[in-house]
């Protein structure tokens, strides 16, 4: 490829003149026929050179123009619901990312992640080619029936559907149950992404202050009676962005109060094999009367590897997966799905799990150490994870009116270090208090993901932003 390239750059081959013969070139170069071909076929996919068929090979007139290697800068937009992510997502790699939504590479699987791609290049042809079923891999759902069976509930095969991920596992169920003008209750704070969703989907958002032990009870009580919401989005363990974990007495109250307004609950359980050990779940407690589970994987196996699914009344199944067959044309990618399967069953996943919570509990106690030593001062120690939800410093430099938290002016803000993080030059993706917060009432908090926090240099550029 590389001489071929030479000889176009040098006009010893021009627009529109035949390349070497195959076997001539292979002589030429001492190397097989074979490699030629491959070469010839991959610049030919650069539309550096195009085939004719039984007349062989010839310079474009015109090739493809160059490929770009790196995005724009992203323009300057509102610290919103989509900010974290358009930054994260964005970012190069040169950029760390405390206050991204993941693990870094090296915490994740990626032996076990090989092993099964391995198997399955020896996968049946229709796992490689064909569209997904409509409720994804048979294997794959069998193993959560039995994972679903281990923490009590005890569901059959009409219960559950994959999907190409978590997010598009809530997109299905907002599709089915609600209509633009909807009311629909989230936590404060709650994940910035619940958020972003909702607003595609147009409908009224209410909130209830989250607490170390879940919703307030009383609050979320009086929200329900005022506002009569179709939906509440929660995180039940390990909430996003808190930490916390949902109490046994709160769960119930919760239940109670749902059902008595005709409510339902979307449980998005990402963050279970984060935990310790396992605490109380709303769809356990309510045998999946009025509580919808949701999942995937990307948290603690793969975030390229996209798959979710949806555990569910069977009805509520049945119209998921119409839906489904309509947005998507069947499930999610079986390559997708059969990987998980591949390394559910390998053998190293739960071993993988026990050593992320173990790596995970060193990350979050060096992690708030360290921040501690710069004042940020965590709202709880989670039991799991890696998330510190943490109260900003005083003394940080005054923000710009703009980033002035809204509940003390003058008071240090998250926005405004967030965003003199981003436009710094040594750059750093923090994730601040208010995207998390509907009522934009926690601009005095900064979400850290502990591994990233940890890197090396990362603390270093949070103090030089900091002033």
């Amino acid at each position: 490829m590389a001489t071929i390239r030479a000889r176009i750059a040098a006009r010893s081959l021009g627009p529109g003149e035949r390349l070497p013969s195959i076997r001539r070139l292979a002589e030429t170069l001492a190397v097989s026929p074979g490699t030629v071909v491959e070469a010839y076929d991959r610049l030919a996919a650069e539309g550096l050179i195009r085939a004719r068929r039984g007349s062989g090979f010839f310079v474009a007139g015109q090739a493809l123009p160059p490929l770009q290697l790196a995005d724009p800068a992203p323009a300057a937009r509102a610290v919103d619901p989509f900010w974290v992510s358009r930054l994260a997502l964005e970012a190069d790699d040169s950029v760390p990312k405390p206050g991204c939504g993941w693990l870094p590479p090296d915490w994740m699987p990626e032996a076990a992640l090989r092993r099964g791609l391995r198997q399955l290049a020896r996968a049946e042809t229709g796992v490689l080619t064909d569209y997904g079923g409509s409720r994804g891999s048979a294997r794959l759902r069998r193993l959560l029936l039995a994972r679903l069976a281990e923490e009590g509930l005890e569901v059959g095969p009409g219960h559950l559907a994959l999907t190409g991920s978590g997010t598009e596992a809530l997109d299905l169920v907002c599709r089915l149950q609600l209509s633009p003008g909807d009311t629909v209750l989230v936590d404060d704070p709650c994940y910035f992404n619940f958020q972003a969703l909702l607003k595609a989907h147009q409908v009224r958002l209410v909130s209830v202050p989250y607490t170390g032990t879940g919703p307030d009870p009383a609050a979320f009580e009086a929200v329900l009676a005022a506002e009569k919401p179709r939906l509440y989005l929660t995180n039940s363990a390990l909430h996003n962005p808190t930490g916390a974990t949902l109490s046994p007495a709160v769960a119930h109250r919760i239940l109670v109060a749902a059902g008595a307004a005709g409510m339902t609950i979307v449980e998005d359980d990402i963050f279970a094999d984060l935990e310790p050990e396992r605490s109380v779940r709303l769809a356990a407690l309510d045998g999946l009367k009025r509580v919808i589970r949701i999942g995937s994987f990307s948290k603690t196996l793969s975030a390229s590897v996209r798959c979710g699914y949806i555990v569910a009344p069977p009805d509520w199944i049945e119209a998921l997966t119409d839906l489904q067959i309509a947005t998507r044309f069947g499930g999610p990618s079986p390559l997708a799905a059969e990987l998980i399967a591949e390394v559910l069953t390998g053998g190293t996943y739960r071993k993988h799990v026990e050593d992320l919570r173990r790596r995970l509990e060193r990350s979050r106690r060096d992690a708030a150490h360290a921040l501690a030593r710069l004042g940020f001062t965590p709202a709880l120690m989670p039991r799991g994870g890696f998330y510190l939800w943490c109260r900003l410093p005083e003394g940080i430099p005054e923000p710009q009116s703009e980033g002035q938290s809204q509940d003390h002016p003058g008071a240090p803000s998250a926005t405004a270090l967030a965003e003199r993080a981003r436009a710094s030059l040594t750059p750093l993706v923090l994730a601040p208090g208010n995207v998390f917060s509907p009522t934009r009432t926690a601009d005095a908090y900064m979400r850290f993901n502990t591994p990233h926090t940890m890197m090396p240099g990362v603390l270093e550029r949070l103090a030089a932003v900091m002033g």
